[in-house]
């Protein structure tokens, strides 16, 4: 059966983006497209010890990309939307916004522990200053601290410290036996120390291996990359809800950008999920009106519920003791002006204000490094 042609995907090489890439591809092929995808190299995948924040800034995860769409050398890219800086090129447009997965975050622990129920003090692992903001909000007495890595990356980082301790205690009890001369011994485990790593998931068999440079409690991503990376059903997570825990604008959300041209209009026929579209558009609107970007600590979330659309709006401090939120109806038939009238009236409440304290925070520690350099 003849082709309608040859569409080149880029993307990036990371397992989570693949998989992302990987489900617009076959959207793309059941309409008769051959897809080739074309993996670029990104400067935050060349970058390690950099937070995310100050990454996103630049639009590290994503420039790279659409480089290679306004030079030819491939017809479209596929982006994780919440790394998308609001500003674009004018000549790239986002062409498709397939529906989106869940938006909102998941606490991840060793055991399904809710937030909670974290003991006094524990450590949770998050690069996101709004997710830092909004767990020192619910819980002050948390320790926040950074976490890089992909999302198995990230879950292994967590297991690690547990799942050694249980090994390292196991093989000293078989030790112990093998050692003993009682014979009333009893072994603590039902299992041998053998028997206990095959029935290991892989993820935690990888854990086994690192050597983590913090202990963490938790960890907290997006509930989408676990489900994209086919993680969801093999670790513990707590969903955290989107009315306290308000996302990243955009996330959970592809977009594919593209040119101008006959694939762009085919990519937006043919991926486009119009609800999505209205959903991202007014949470990268508030987020463009106020201009924080990923130097502040912002959520975003917006739902479509017949006429209006409903928006959840929090600016935090980075130490989470100051806010400026709300909650709004927005008319759907002007969503673009609504949504930025409320990042107007948001700033005027203070908003501004702690977005500018947190660039003054991003600009401090950046000063002091080219001091010492």
């Amino acid at each position: 059966m003849s082709t309608r042609g040859t569409i080149r995907l880029a993307t990036r090489g990371s397992d989570l983006a693949l998989r992302q890439a990987t489900t617009v591809k076959e959207v793309l092929e059941d309409r008769r497209y051959d897809v080739e995808l074309v993996e670029v190299e990104t400067t935050g995948d060349q970058i390690q010890d950099e937070l995310i924040h100050r990454l996103g800034k630049t639009g590290a995860f994503v420039r790279s990309l659409d480089e290679k769409v306004i030079e030819g050398d491939v017809d479209a890219a596929v982006h994780s939307m919440k790394d998308m800086p609001t500003d674009q090129p004018d000549d790239l447009l986002v062409a498709g916004i397939p529906e989106r997965a869940t938006p909102g975050d998941a606490l991840v622990t060793p055991d399904g522990s809710t937030l909670d129920e974290l003991p006094e003090g524990a450590t949770v692992g998050t690069s996101s200053l709004r997710r830092q903001a909004q767990l020192l909000d619910a819980r002050p007495d948390l320790t926040v601290e950074p976490l890089r890595g992909n999302v198995d990356t990230r879950i292994e980082k967590l297991l690690a410290p547990g799942l050694q301790a249980e090994h390292e205690a196991r093989t000293e009890a078989e030790k112990e036996k093998k050692g003993s001369t009682d014979d009333d011994y009893e072994h603590p485990y039902e299992q041998d120390v053998e028997t206990w790593f095959s029935e290991l998931d892989e993820i935690e068999r990888r854990a086994l291996e690192r050597e983590p440079d913090t202990e963490y409690d938790a960890i907290v991503l997006a509930e989408a990359g676990l489900d994209r990376s086919g993680l969801a059903h093999r670790v513990e997570y707590r969903q955290l809800p989107t009315s306290g825990f308000v996302p990243a604008p955009g996330q959970g959300a592809l977009a594919v950008t593209s040119r101008d041209d006959e694939i762009g209009e085919a990519l937006t026929t043919l991926l486009d999920h119009p609800r999505t579209r209205v959903e991202t558009t007014v949470e990268r609107a508030v987020l463009a009106e106020l201009g924080g970007g990923c130097v502040a600590p912002i959520g975003v979330h917006a739902v479509l519920r017949g006429e209006y659309v409903h928006a959840d709006v929090q600016v935090y401090s980075r130490d989470g003791t100051e806010s400026v939120t709300a909650s709004r109806d927005l008319p759907a038939d002007r969503h673009v002006a609504a949504a930025r009238s409320l990042a107007r009236e948001l700033a005027e409440q203070g908003a501004d204000d702690l977005i500018a304290q947190a660039r003054r925070d991003d600009e401090e520690p950046e000063a002091k490094r080219e001091e010492s350099a």
